[in-house]
């Protein structure tokens, strides 16, 4: 087998294998239907020169000769096939295409006469080579036009095309010169040229590189593809070919000097070059990517450090910006993006931006929307360029549609997800590069770890800001429980002003009515009386004042006496007692929709009572908020007690209101300390129902849950164990 042959078979084998590798991928796709078609006639034009140029018997050569000629004339129309369907282009060539495929129809009839090949007879050191007929020139000339017209196509397309895009035309416009010239190197011997055809080998070059094009996605910069290639045919052609230099030039010598052994020395010294050439070429290859690189590596360096550094800040807006900052100004891109999952876990919001976004930005994205399941699913970066071409993506039409759209609205050309462990925080959305460049794995993998480090460090400065909050409710519980133990001492204090007011107002008052007024002017009779009624007031004011804080006195006791048997009708009376002074029970109903003799229960009137001071206080807050939200024209408050039987010794009391409600992703945080969804947080330091809860079951052992609607109401239902019960229980 001779050198002209092994590139044959060589071509063929490339064909075949990288044509079926691409079709299996995804063998519905009508791009690598007609790559595999384009495959198919390279691979049986190569076989047909393996077969043709190890040929013994002229009639066998020229038959393959035929075939091979015959299978050339498809070549250049499938692959402008292929770039029209691939560049959607089709619907708008396709008089074209169908043009072409009727001119090759003819031309491949005719390829089986000796209108295009005569004969075949020997040239150089081959012992057959075709020669060229009438008709075989002409055919020539369409070919090289649809040629240069399939170049023509890619250049123009990579003006227009995205970075991703642009690059893989780069590719197989790459592979499409290489291969075509190298095949060209066959022609001039058809006319008695006298030229080896030693491109013909440059046909495997074009397959794989136009291959590597439409297999990956995350291609690598088309400067570098070009320097390895250069610098590896440089070394590989210098060092192989001194040896054989030597060999020719130095022939006489040898043989003088090694006798019949002459080609050892040559050999040897191949196989030495062989071994160093590696070597050489990977350090050639990598000093010249170094300098073609070296933006590339200076930016990825300065986020590699960024990435170290971030977890040290706790402030979170400062984060946030900082992050974006550095991406954008790092890599040039024309924007950034990030977007966090809210405290609800309902959606991922936009939290900064930095550059030039989209003018229809999305501020929040669903977490049941497919670009969120598509990161979940994949943990990996989404470029977006790949959505919908990947050969192992088999998701519905309709969601990747959707998708698509989502991608469109972002502007993304990347986004990075950020996960701490299985969860994801949030994602990095990332435009195009300034410089028009593609992302590189390179790039991605840069970015993956910078978003891993950002997750991490937006963790961590959210529980700074949870434990900051965390401490200012607990020192907010702690004030409010020092006044509680306060209470005994105030209140003595404040009876004892309030006394002392009493004792004033009433000697004056009697001076007042004890004075003789007769010989008073009216206006006189008139200020006095004044002053009485002013005295009254005053009177009236310590008796309310002390009521007062005989209530805030019982109410912040622990209630040491005990339990006993407590009508509701009198934990509700005691109650609203106390609330009145903090809510204004006109702007609300209050209806007791329980019958007189309802029985009694066992429990702590004092506790009993800070519960419904609670349910009450709350109820009213979210009636507020319903009022001011919704504006509903005749809106009224209104709370509704309610009693049923459980018919297990307990008696079930509803207390239903008419609030705004509670949100469903708020219903297994409603009962955790600290834990409040009032608008204001002066009005409350979310322990009150998680002290219900405690009141509730450890202490009466009873139950406690709730029902609630968003912008229609809330019910909590109590369970409470009656008097004779629990009077058993506790024996």
């Amino acid at each position: 087998m001779n050198f002209w042959a092994l590139s044959g078979l060589v071509n063929g084998l490339f064909s075949s294998i990288f044509g079926l590798l691409i079709f299996l991928k995804s063998p519905r796709n009508i791009s690598h239907k007609l790559w595999l078609l384009f495959s198919f006639t390279v691979a049986v034009w190569s076989y047909s020169y393996f077969f043709w140029q190890i040929s013994s018997l002229r009639i066998h050569a020229l038959l393959w000769c035929r075939i091979l000629t015959a299978a050339a004339i498809f070549i250049p129309v499938t692959l402008l096939h292929f770039l029209l369907v691939w560049l959607g282009l089709f619907q708008k060539k396709k008089k074209i295409i169908y043009f072409c495929y009727g001119v090759n129809s003819i031309a491949f009839v005719l390829s089986f006469t000796s209108l295009f090949i005569k004969n075949v007879s020997p040239i150089l050191s081959f012992k057959y080579w075709p020669q060229a007929g009438i008709a075989y020139l002409p055919f020539l000339v369409f070919w090289g036009w649809l040629v240069l017209y399939c170049w023509y196509i890619m250049f123009r397309e990579i003006k227009t095309a995205s970075p991703q895009k642009r690059t893989q035309i780069k590719y197989i416009l790459l592979g499409a010169i290489i291969g075509f010239s190298g095949g060209s190197t066959n022609y001039p011997l058809w006319y008695g040229i006298k030229i080896f055809p030693y491109g013909n080998i440059l046909v495997s070059i074009y397959i794989g590189l136009m291959s590597y094009a439409i297999l990956r996605y995350r291609l690598m910069d088309i400067k570098v593809v070009i320097t390895r290639t250069g610098v590896f045919i440089a070394v590989y052609t210098l060092l192989l070919g001194i040896p054989f230099a030597i060999a020719v030039s130095l022939r006489s010598w040898l043989i003088g000097t090694f006798g019949t052994g002459w080609w050892m020395a040559p050999l040897v010294l191949m196989g030495i070059f062989a071994t160093i050439a590696p070597f050489i070429y990977i350090y050639l290859s990598r000093r010249a990517e170094e300098r073609i690189l070296k933006e590339q590596r200076r930016y990825q360096d300065t986020l590699r450090q960024a990435s170290v550094g971030m977890t040290r800040i706790r402030d979170m807006q400062k984060l946030l910006k900082l992050i974006v900052h550095i991406v954008t100004r790092a890599v040039q891109l024309d924007y950034a993006g990030i977007y966090l999952l809210d405290r609800e876990n309902s959606y991922y919001k936009l939290v900064a931006l930095r550059g030039k976004g989209p003018a229809r930005m999305l501020s929040y994205v669903k977490v049941d929307d497919p670009l969120v399941k598509c990161l979940l699913e994949e943990k990996e970066p989404l470029v977006s360029e790949e959505i919908g071409r990947r050969p192992q993506q088999n998701k519905p039409a309709v969601e990747l549609e959707k998708l698509n759209e989502q991608l469109t609205l972002l502007s993304a050309c990347v986004v990075i997800p950020s996960f701490v462990e299985n969860n994801l925080l949030g994602f990095l959305v990332l435009g195009d590069k300034r410089s028009g460049a593609i992302y590189s794995q390179d790039d991605l993998n840069v970015f993956t770890v910078l978003a891993n480090q950002a997750a991490l460090a937006i963790d961590n400065a959210r529980f700074f800001e949870d434990a900051k909050e965390l401490q200012e409710q607990i020192s907010q519980a702690e004030k409010m429980a020092t006044i509680g133990t306060m209470a005994d001492g105030l209140s003595h204090q404040i009876n004892n002003r309030f006394y002392a007011l009493s004792l004033i107002a009433g000697d004056t008052l009697d001076t007042v009515k004890l004075t003789d007024t007769t010989s008073y002017t009216s206006e006189q009779r008139e200020l006095l009386n004044q002053i009485k009624y002013a005295l009254e007031r005053i009177q009236s004011n310590v008796v309310s004042g002390g009521e007062i804080v005989k209530g805030m006195l019982k109410y912040t006791r622990k209630g040491e006496e005990g339990f006993s048997a407590v009508a509701l009708d009198k934990i509700i009376d005691s109650t609203l007692e106390m609330v009145q002074y903090k809510i204004k029970l006109s702007e609300l109903d209050i209806i007791r929709d329980y019958p007189r003799d309802t029985p009694a229960i066992n429990g702590n009137l004092t506790q009993l009572q800070e519960v419904f001071f609670n349910l009450i206080d709350n109820a009213y807050d979210a009636m507020v908020e319903r009022r001011e939200t919704l504006k509903e024209p005749g809106y009224r408050g209104k709370i509704r007690i309610y009693t049923e039987s459980s018919g297990n010794g307990y008696l079930k009391i509803n207390v239903e209101d008419n609030g705004i409600g509670a949100k469903h992703e708020d219903f297994r945080k409603m009962f955790t300390p600290f834990f409040t969804t009032k608008v204001s947080s002066k009005k409350g330091t979310g322990l009150g129902l998680y002290v219900i809860k405690k009141i509730i079951t450890s202490n009466h052992y009873g139950k406690i849950s709730f029902e609630s609607t968003y912008k229609q109401g809330t019910k909590f239902i109590l369970e409470l164990p009656l008097a004779a019960i629990r009077e058993e229980t506790v024996q």
